[in-house]
């Protein structure tokens, strides 16, 4: 079998992964569209995808808030390729950048994730169905983080929010 291909060129399909990957993408897509979610791969609840969630893309378990590290560059855009879970390690505003009096505008209320893998950080807008109990159970927990995962939130410039936001995070859940 080892001189099966002596003097014989061999030729090789030309592969092109960039179509691959794009493929492999639009079969998770619309597998999770049919089956209406996905299971979370840290809980194990089956999460649904609808209207109800109030976003375009389902990034988090709204029971237990783990992500999964599949975006890279922007939401929506499955572009990673870690995979590792991204657990929930606090809560902070997006900057909306300031009012026209130079005020800082309030912007939407997000999740902030690191990754168990490779510790990359992201932020993800809360859905509408998000489990408000685990919502504040991720802001107290934030304040006993190990000080490398702050230093590393600092240099990332996410402002982690804190015990005494809690009447801002409110008014974004429930309003006045």
């Amino acid at each position: 079998m080892a001189g099966f291909f002596v003097g014989k060129e061999v030729k090789v399909k030309n592969y092109d992964w960039k179509y691959t990957f794009e493929k492999r993408k639009a079969k998770a897509y619309n597998r999770e569209q049919k089956a209406g979610g996905f299971t979370c791969s840290h809980c194990k609840q089956f999460i649904v995808i609808d209207d109800s969630m109030g976003t375009a893309h389902r990034n988090h378990c709204n029971y237990c808030l783990w992500s999964k590290h599949v975006d890279l560059q922007k939401p929506g855009d499955r572009k990673a390729t870690c995979h590792g879970g991204m657990q929930p390690v606090g809560l902070t505003f997006k900057d909306e950048g300031n009012d026209k009096y130079g005020n800082p505008r309030q912007g939407e209320l997000k999740i902030v994730h690191r990754c168990a893998a490779d510790l990359a950080i992201s932020t993800n807008r809360i859905a509408a169905d998000d489990d408000v109990d685990a919502l504040f159970n991720i802001l107290y927990a934030a304040m006993s983080l190990d000080h490398e995962v702050v230093a590393q939130l600092q240099h990332a410039d996410v402002m982690l929010l804190e015990a005494n936001d809690r009447k801002m995070i409110e008014v974004q859940l429930f309003g006045k």
